[in-house]
């Protein structure tokens, strides 16, 4: 199981996490949803508190990974398979360009 908090303009908004059945699940952190209730990381996935689950990489997160050349140099500085969404995803999107960053939670 890999992990991720989602911040949203520097605030923890919620929790991607890819299970080990290869499923992904975004759930809104219920300060989040109590202090910015309409303030959402995307249209698709609106403030809620109800998890949002889903056999590939939500679209949203998926278009944080760099394409190209740059998906490139990521996947061979790191050693990441470019198929690997979520190793990409916890990789190169902790300072990601916007107000969503991506920061890994170390599994014990």
């Amino acid at each position: 199981m890999r992990q991720a908090i989602i911040k949203y303009n520097s605030i923890k908004a919620g929790v991607l996490t890819e299970n080990d059945q290869g499923l992904y699940l975004f759930e809104y952190d219920e300060q989040y949803i109590s202090n910015f209730p309409k303030q959402f990381i995307t249209f698709n996935m609106p403030v809620t508190r109800n998890v949002y689950k889903s056999k590939r990489l939500f679209p949203f997160f998926d278009g944080l990974i760099p394409e190209g050349w740059l998906l490139n140099i990521a996947a061979e500085n790191w050693r990441i398979n470019k198929n690997d969404r979520m190793g990409l995803l916890l990789a190169c999107c902790r300072s990601a360009i916007g107000a969503v960053s991506v920061h890994a939670i170390k599994s014990k």
